[in-house]
């Protein structure tokens, strides 16, 4: 039998053993008399026995907290035993300062309840997150200047980064394993080698987690084509990679760079995420079995990315930029992912697949009882008969001689109205330096054109008469969250605006951040341009249902209060998530805003997801 001082005997050993092939364990977090998880050898240990975790990302924001639970018991039902997961900080403090970790931002109740549930939990708390999440996670405030650096030892981008990470500590530090909690590893920084080269600044994040209280367990996370770039020897390192991958040749790659420890894939991807105007994506079964059986055959740690992703309601979905082409890629609201759960939580062929997979591999016990099924609803056609115009949320405007970014102006999200009272008669072709990321010109209130980003768009001819007002309508897409376009994606106009040759000065700025619609007044009326419209409508009992967009142009979605997030025609999204929670027995409201006018103002709700996908039509 094994004693616990054999045990750290052991564990002892291995540390000098560490000392000679890079370090398998970090220093002091697995040699205090009290640790409870940690490395020796090859296998990841917890109390003394060899543990294989077997885990699955999900992302509290993107589920309402009232279905925290339902997710968790599912991920629990599929044998699974940690949670992984993100800490979006734009989420926690839109603005400087101000945070928010209350509601569905209580981060602390989300891996308390992982506990309850009997998983242990897998923390990733950036500062950085990736996540085709805004901005990566950043706040707008924090990176509205441009010549900052991100991710690097810039102080203008480490000091407010530890100050942050402090204040995630404070919030759950004490939830680490050797505290009566479940986190056994918190993560440092994130794939850093798909970005960068510089360890110095990656032992500087380091320290900044350690200094916010994480005393447990560090790792990274990187691909195994660029490990070296990021990885930090003296902890565990975890590789990410898809199922178009052959997990063989992966962790060949990974030997090259540590020969012993144990092994984890920290991401596999079984799924893939979607951008507006492309097709949804999806990834057949049999490679994600075929990677899930060669991982299970050689004792290779596994977490599912996505088990199950949700939605990115509000303005929370980030973007891409292709660097080749330099072309600028919007994330749609939902965040499907083509994952073992769908956006509605419902087990998908994927999950029960792998389910089969596992029981030939764990005990029957791991296989805990599914919660049951949610309730998908049907909701009748109804109108949106009544309208309000944008301008009732206008406030005081701010005058520039040239536009200012939203960062500029302390607006974290939304839209933002550009106006220019025309001293003289103005005719030829209105330019920008960039619009970010979706504009409507008009001029004298009759439409212009519109300029989008996706295509490089930045001018339209215009004439105005003396006294008219060209207004340009910004509409700001997610911020990008992946490669070395971080941080330099403010948004609005960007630059000079020009007609023709000539700089044309004198802008007022009109923020519509989109926070709170309660004020509006609305009423059967017709609104010319951008709008919002209202409806109601009846349901006898509640659960979830999608809400049915085709028909509609580009804007966003309120039900009850609730941001359902981001529609555009373009697709492949073609409805929203309602999440039953979100609902009432009885009257519910429903607010649009659309930018685009159009005849037909009606929706009606079912039970799936409106998919654009090749070879496939969805009724």
């Amino acid at each position: 039998m094994t004693t616990r001082r054999d045990f750290l005997t052991a564990l002892s050993a291995t540390v000098s053993a560490a000392a000679a092939i890079g370090g398998l364990i970090p220093a002091g977090a697995a040699l205090a008399a009290n640790a409870r998880f940690g490395i020796v050898g090859d296998d990841f240990v917890l109390d003394g026995k060899p543990i294989h975790l077997m885990a699955g990302e999900m992302h509290y924001p993107r589920i309402p907290r009232a279905l925290w639970r339902d997710r968790l018991k599912k991920m629990k039902a599929l044998g699974l035993n940690t949670l992984c997961t993100y800490v979006f900080w734009n989420a926690h403090e839109r603005r400087k300062g101000e945070y928010d970790f209350s509601g569905n931002l209580d981060l602390a109740a989300w891996v308390k309840m992982a506990q309850e549930e009997g998983l242990w939990v897998l923390l990733r708390p950036g500062p950085y997150s990736c996540g085709e999440w805004d901005s990566g996670g950043y706040p707008g405030w924090f990176l509205n200047d441009p010549d900052i650096k991100p991710r690097s030892l810039d102080p203008r981008y480490m000091q407010p980064s530890g100050e942050w990470m402090k204040r995630i500590g404070q919030e759950v530090a004490h939830l680490e394993i050797d505290k009566g909690g479940p986190i056994l590893m918190t993560q440092v920084e994130n794939e850093y080698g798909s970005y960068g080269n510089d360890l110095v600044y990656m032992r500087a994040v380091k320290d900044q987690v350690r200094a916010a209280g994480f005393d447990g367990m560090l790792y990274t996370v990187d691909g195994a084509a660029v490990l070296q770039n990021g990885a930090l020897p003296e902890l565990f390192n975890g590789i990410n990679f898809g199922t178009h991958d052959k997990a063989k040749n992966e962790f060949a790659a990974y030997d090259k760079f540590k020969t012993g420890g144990p092994r984890m894939c920290t991401e596999l991807w079984g799924g893939w995420f979607d951008h507006y105007g492309e097709m949804h994506s999806s990834m057949p079964i049999p490679p994600l079995i075929e990677s899930l059986q060669w991982m299970l055959d050689n004792k290779i740690s596994i977490s599912f990315y996505m088990l199950h992703g949700g939605t990115s309601f509000g303005f929370d979905a980030g973007a891409n930029f292709d660097k080749n082409t330099k072309t600028y890629q919007p994330d749609i609201s939902s965040y499907d992912y083509d994952a073992m759960l769908d956006e509605a939580g419902r087990p998908t062929p994927k999950y029960e697949a792998a389910k089969v997979l596992f029981q030939k591999y764990l005990p029957a016990e791991r296989f805990t009882a599914m919660p049951e099924p949610e309730k998908a609803i049907n909701i009748k056609r109804f109108r949106l008969n009544e309208a309000a115009p944008l301008s009732q949320l206008l406030g005081k405007p701010v005058s520039a001689a040239q536009p200012r970014t939203l960062e500029q102006l302390d607006q974290p999200h939304g839209i933002m109205i550009y106006r220019h009272k025309a001293m003289t008669a103005l005719k030829g072709a209105l330019s920008f330096g960039e619009v970010r990321d979706y504009a409507m010109v008009s001029v004298g209130g009759v439409p212009a054109g519109t300029l989008d980003r996706r295509y490089h768009e930045t001018s339209l001819d215009i004439t105005a008469r003396k006294g008219e007002v060209v207004e340009v309508l910004v509409d700001t897409m997610g911020r990008i969250n992946y490669g070395d376009q971080i941080g330099k994606d403010q948004k609005g106009l960007i630059g000079e605006v020009k007609l023709g040759d000539a700089t044309l000065n004198g802008w007022a700025h009109y923020s519509l951040p989109l926070d709170d619609v309660s004020a509006l007044t609305f009423a059967r009326r017709h609104v010319d341009g951008p709008a919002f419209y209202r409806g109601h409508f009846e349901v006898t009992e509640v659960g979830y249902s999608f809400l049915d967009l085709r028909g509609w142009g580009k804007g966003y979605v309120w039900v009850n209060g609730h941001n359902l997030g981001r529609y555009w025609s373009v697709g492949p999204q073609h409805a929203v998530f309602v999440p039953a929670p979100y609902l009432k027995a009885g009257l519910n409201e429903v607010i649009v805003l659309d930018l685009h006018e159009g005849a037909e103002r009606s929706l009606a709700g079912g039970k799936n997801q409106i998919w654009d996908r090749p070879g496939l039509v969805e009724l």
